[in-house]
């Protein structure tokens, strides 16, 4: 049996009343994630465009847009949601895959359960489904074959996978559904070897959801796609990517972030926070990292939210400076900080032998810092929000409500509620929850963003707050 079609068949035939509880669960939490993550991109230009665009091009529908009060059609909620989660990099991701599953996979599978009935469990089937496939297609790519990291060349498997399995997809239909999705994924990038430095194209996984999904109803029509992804070897290792299939559920593997920057640098923060004494003056300051984060664009003296985003310099700088509560989210009146950029400026930062193999299993960083009475050292192998060093269920509400309150929304209660009570009250309360309005004038951003994106102008978008024009984060 082909790879895929072994794929196809672990999705189609799972019995859901199989799910361990432990990966319901944290099922339960990713959501609350997912949730804060599209709740602070809201107002980001890439959800907003995205907003815009929907409609006109997938059409209207019964489908919830989150938090936003309005809805359309299947694929274009899908898309949108998806938009605004993953429009700062603040969604889960997973260290083998070196990507992010959730912000594709969760608003595929609540699409197309809204629009289906599908029962909770159903649902809670298909949301583990698919970030198993998407994540074991990315984590079984042997380094050296590696083009891209950007999580939309294998999140649409994922989306697929989600939708087949809500669509009750036999698995013929649903190998179809793989088939296609990986055939017409997104590109993502056009050059081979990418700074990560952001644009509203980012990692391309809204195009992935759009493609995963759009393969599912295809398969669903007689469509039919090529059965050979997965078959080198040399490409997709099959030991990884069947590794304790249905029984090791990757869903449970997956990290969350408390800052809204790129992941390369959170284990340097943790240690800047734990080390720095705000009463003192900083000497010096040195990081140590893993080569790859030599590969972001790690500007001193960022002039864009996206350049911020990618720099070990300016987020160092920003930690130390101003502190935790900088860093969720991050406001772009810091790029003109002269505090900020003058430690920015004299930060030294360098990779490490002793970090060469670290990636992507760990992220490590060791930080050196002089305040006046000598170099104190902090090494962190595992930042907070990993699996090693997870957040707590607690911490991850407040990451909510916290992110919530940006927007002016002071009562998430109702949606927290059907978020952690998905078990005993059923998913249909949640789908109503997140029809909540949690914007401000929300068309008429909408309609200033498509404005200003026909007339290509970087001209500052009325009404929307200046704390929330973020862009995103790797």
């Amino acid at each position: 049996m082909q790879p895929l079609v072994r794929l196809a068949e672990f999705v189609s035939t799972f019995p859901a009343d199989r799910l361990p509880e432990n990966t319901r669960k944290m099922i339960s939490r990713l959501l609350i994630d997912l949730i804060a993550s599209t709740a602070a991109g809201l107002n980001t230009p890439l959800a907003v465009s995205a907003r815009a665009a929907m409609t006109s091009a997938y059409g209207s529908g019964p489908v919830t847009v989150w938090l936003t009060g309005k809805t359309s059609s299947i694929i274009g909620a899908a898309m949108a949601n998806s938009a605004a989660a993953s429009s700062l990099d603040l969604d889960d991701g997973h260290r083998a895959a070196a990507g992010h599953a959730g912000a594709g996979v969760i608003p595929a599978a609540l699409a197309v359960a809204e629009a289906t009935g599908a029962s909770t469990d159903e649902t809670l089937a298909a949301i583990a489904l698919g970030y198993d496939i998407a994540l074991r297609v990315a984590s079984c790519r042997p380094a050296p074959s590696v083009s891209s990291y950007a999580s939309g060349l294998w999140v649409n498997y994922g989306a697929a996978a989600a939708a087949a399995r809500l669509l009750r997809l036999d698995i013929g239909q649903t190998a179809a559904a793989l088939g296609i999705a990986g055939g017409e994924g997104p590109i993502v990038f056009t050059t081979p070897d990418p700074k990560f430095e952001g644009s509203t194209v980012k990692e391309g996984i809204p195009p992935a959801v759009v493609a995963g999904m759009t393969a599912a109803y295809r398969a669903q029509s007689s469509a039919t796609g090529p059965l050979d992804h997965f078959d080198d070897p040399a490409r997709f290792d099959p030991a990884v990517l069947f590794a304790g299939l249905g029984e090791v559920w990757e869903v449970e593997k997956c990290y969350l972030k408390p800052y809204a920057c790129c992941r390369y640098m959170h284990a340097a923060l943790d240690a800047i926070f734990d080390l720095r004494d705000p009463r003192k003056e900083i000497k010096s300051l040195k990081i140590e990292t893993f080569p790859q984060s030599l590969r972001l664009a790690n500007e001193r003296a960022p002039t864009t939210s996206e350049g911020a985003q990618y720099s070990f310099y300016f987020n160092c700088a920003l930690a130390a400076i101003h502190g935790r509560d900088a860093l969720l989210p991050v406001d772009p009146k810091h790029l003109h900080d002269p505090d900020v950029l003058a430690l920015a400026a004299r930060i030294e930062l360098s990779a490490s032998s002793e970090f060469s193999s670290a990636f992507p299993a760990r992220t490590p960083a060791r930080v050196l810092i002089d305040q006046g009475d000598g170099i104190q050292e902090k090494l962190v192998l595992h930042p907070l929000g990993d699996v090693a060093n997870p957040m707590s269920e607690d911490q991850i509400i407040e990451k909510l409500q916290r992110l919530a309150a940006e927007l002016g929304v002071v009562d998430t209660d109702e949606i927290v509620s059907c978020l952690l009570g998905i078990e005993t009250k059923g998913i249909r309360p949640l789908f109503e929850a997140l029809s909540q309005n949690f914007l401000r004038e929300s068309h008429a951003q909408t309609q200033q963003v498509a404005h200003k994106l026909r007339l290509g102008t970087d001209a500052p978008i009325p009404n929307v707050p200046a704390s929330r024009m973020l862009t995103p984060t790797f």
